[in-house]
């Protein structure tokens, strides 16, 4: 039985994402930042038969927390298959370019980038033991560079100065994480779940949590022919996937 660890996994995709891992015989550690809502999640998941999940405190902006989450966790297994760093805060809104304080943008940092190293480089020798290791690291189209300049993008005009500034980093994180693994199994990849209705952008969205689910756990699964170092959209490229950074 391969293992998983998502961060951030007590609601939303993150949830959905342990249940399409928990169907597909993975062992699942439910990351939260309040352990209480993590065990409420872990019993959500046992009364709908999925029994192979436990609930993990941890916080991805306090390095102590990852370090208990990984030695709770490395006394329980020694190999770590796949992790799926998705654990992310937008920031609140509006986020003007001109007003945004920079404290504002070192919070967001913090979690979406700051937090995403602390937890790939606390897990990564765990992860070096597995035959197949995948990362994830939960993304999205808004961050693109390439399409926040193209006027005829459908969310041209959704800027969020604050939040796909972490988001961007985090996928330069990704391109060089791939990069210095790229002669191993690894497979690194950022993965956007689509614009998925949930807490985190007040159910706005028009995508379904079993939709993102799908698509973060199709890359935390893919065979030693799959990509890596890439951006993936399968919103915004429905054929391939793969998006302009």
């Amino acid at each position: 039985m391969k293992n998983a660890l998502i961060t951030g996994a007590n609601k939303g995709i993150g949830f959905e994402t342990a249940k399409q891992l928990l169907e597909n015989g993975y062992f699942v550690f439910i990351g939260s930042r309040n352990l209480e809502n993590g065990k409420l999640a872990v019993q959500k998941l046992h009364e709908a038969g999925f029994e192979n999940a436990e609930a993990i405190q941890l916080d991805v902006t306090d390095m102590a927390s990852v370090e208990n989450a990984k030695l709770e966790i490395g006394n329980k297994i020694e190999i770590l298959d796949v992790l799926i760093n998705n654990a992310g805060i937008n920031g609140g809104f509006p986020q003007a370019a001109l007003e945004a304080s920079a404290e504002a943008f070192h919070n967001v940092m913090d979690t979406n980038l700051y937090g995403v190293v602390r937890v790939t480089q606390a897990f990564i020798d765990m992860l070096k033991k597995s035959n197949e290791p995948r990362i994830v690291n939960v993304s999205s189209s808004g961050c693109s560079l390439t399409l926040h300049c193209d006027p005829s993008w459908k969310y041209y005009s959704h800027k969020a100065a604050v939040y796909t500034a972490s988001k961007a980093a985090m996928n330069m994180y990704t391109i060089n994480l791939a990069y210095e693994l790229r002669d191993s199994p690894f497979r690194i990849n950022a993965v956007c779940p689509g614009f998925v209705a949930t807490d985190f952008n007040g159910h706005r969205g028009t995508g379904t949590v079993e939709e993102g689910g799908m698509r973060i756990a199709k890359y935390a699964m893919i065979g030693a022919e799959g990509p890596t170092g890439k951006f993936i959209s399968e919103e915004h490229n429905p054929e391939t996937g793969e998006t302009p950074w």
